[in-house]
């Protein structure tokens, strides 16, 4: 959906707003009104229909231009601001090797059943996403990529087995907001299996989550769609030197 933004206060006019989506009908006069009443119930009044194509013989995708009256206050918009810099492979390294001095452990799964492992493969595997490669590529990330619908007791044991610095899930299958009910029976399963101050890292990345949940849920940090491997890098060579730096005399 795209709209004209108007300043707050700003009462020269309505704003026009284009939307677009698709519903289970066959397409034809009938779809084509059942639309514009979805498009009026949403707020869009008049609304005007301007492109209509069937997606196969039980469903039409629709196109629709309106005016909203509702005014955006920009003011208003809370935004997490990332406290830590990007940094290159090269510089992650370094800040490994001088504050652990040895390699940063990170375990990654898709865990319940999910099996939507592109996610997690953008950040871990060599390969890496938007032109980055993964956390393989970092000669001071050694990474342990458990794959599709892990168990969390599975993923538990593993990550006491390889001595996790960190913990990485996916979750892209959200139905009954099961995205937030594995991470939290996730984060819970570590808190109980680690002594206090000695949990992993637990990072969970996803489309769904909520920025700024990660009390909520448990966790030390959410990333959501986009997200390119530096910064998960970058956030745990962070995390890794200020909970260092809490353990110091």
């Amino acid at each position: 959906m795209s709209a004209v933004i108007r300043p707050y206060g700003d009462t020269t006019g309505d704003g026009m707003v284009q939307l677009s989506f698709t519903l289970p009908v066959t397409h034809d006069k009938r779809a084509e009104g059942a639309a514009l009443q979805l498009a009026k119930k949403m707020g869009l009044d008049p609304a005007l229909l301007v492109h209509a194509k069937p997606m196969g013989p039980d469903f039409t995708f629709f196109v629709v231009y309106g005016s909203v009256h509702h005014l955006v206050n920009l003011d208003e918009v809370v935004v997490v601001e990332r406290e830590y810099p990007i940094l290159s492979a090269k510089e992650a390294n370094a800040a490994i090797r001088k504050h652990l001095r040895r390699r940063l452990v990170v375990v990654g799964a898709c865990i319940g059943t999910d099996a939507h492992t592109v996610g997690i493969d953008a950040i871990l595997n060599i390969k890496g996403f938007a032109g980055e490669k993964g956390l393989e590529y970092y000669s001071e990330i050694k990474v342990v990529n458990l794959g599709a619908q892990v168990l969390v007791p599975d993923l538990v044991a593993q990550a006491r087995a390889e001595k996790a610095d960190a913990v990485l899930i996916s979750q892209v299958v959200t139905q009954k907001d099961a995205h937030i009910h594995n991470t939290m029976q996730m984060s819970a399963a570590f808190r109980e299996a680690y002594p206090a101050g000695q949990v992993p890292i637990l990072v969970a990345g996803g489309p769904r989550f909520e920025e700024g949940s990660e009390a909520k849920l448990g966790i030390d940090r959410i990333f959501g769609r986009g997200t390119t491997p530096s910064e998960v890098a970058s956030y745990l060579v962070h995390e890794m030197s200020v909970r260092k730096g809490k353990k110091q005399p």
